[in-house]
């Protein structure tokens, strides 16, 4: 039986994640300009700030999932293109420089966790994200960022393979090239997780009590 989307993320049992809104990823100091400018298009970093301004008013946790390189790579395995190409430029992501920063519009607020990794392509793996949201007592993962490609689809996958579900607004995702990130969207993501968007899950949220312990601003 379909499970309503006010059940579905429930302030008490979901977390919001936010994935590799970064300024070198798609900010002002970005590496992937194309990337960037498709998040732009779709208003991922606007529609993000909305979800995140009202998860924190319900006492809903916010996860910010970066991605950085040490200077001497430690830690980040050379085992795909993706990765090859960007440990070629030293200064890419380095952790401690500015390219690492969220986008300021996102924060982080003091609540907030951030979960870095330096290996791989999505948030799970070599991190402590899953202990965290379990401590939390997280059932339900909202997932924005990017990209539809890889780190967004990653995420959604791993968390389904632990047990999480997940709920996507497709207006706080992206990927390039667009045909192909809506095709993945319409065609892929329907099979492992809810497709929404920020209107409607803020109206799920409106009238759902907020988590328990939490103070409303």
């Amino acid at each position: 039986m379909p499970v309503s989307l006010h059940d579905l993320a429930e302030p008490a049992t979901c977390a919001v994640l936010t994935m590799e809104i970064q300024r070198g990823v798609v900010g002002d100091l970005s590496s992937f300009p194309q990337l960037a400018e498709a998040a732009e298009r779709v208003g991922v970093v606007a529609n993000t700030a909305r979800i995140l301004d009202a998860a924190r008013g319900k006492g809903i946790p916010v996860v910010h999932c970066t991605a950085e390189f040490r200077a001497d790579r430690v830690g980040s395995t050379v085992n795909c293109q993706l990765i090859a190409a960007m440990v070629r430029n030293p200064d890419h992501l380095l952790a401690g420089t500015p390219p690492t920063e969220l986008i300021g519009e996102l924060g982080p607020e003091p609540g907030d966790l951030i979960s870095s990794r330096l290996h791989g392509v999505s948030p799970f793996a070599g991190t402590s994200l899953d202990a965290w949201l379990r401590s939390l007592g997280v059932r339900t993962i909202v997932a924005t960022g990017v990209s539809v490609n890889l780190g967004v689809l990653g995420l959604a996958i791993e968390a389904v393979n632990l047990g999480y579900g997940v709920v996507v607004p497709r207006d706080t995702v992206a990927g390039i090239p667009q045909e192909y990130a809506d095709a993945v969207l319409d065609n892929t993501f329907p099979l492992i997780s809810t497709l929404t968007t920020v209107d409607e899950l803020l109206g799920a949220w409106e009238t759902a009590p907020a988590r328990p312990g939490t103070n409303i601003r």
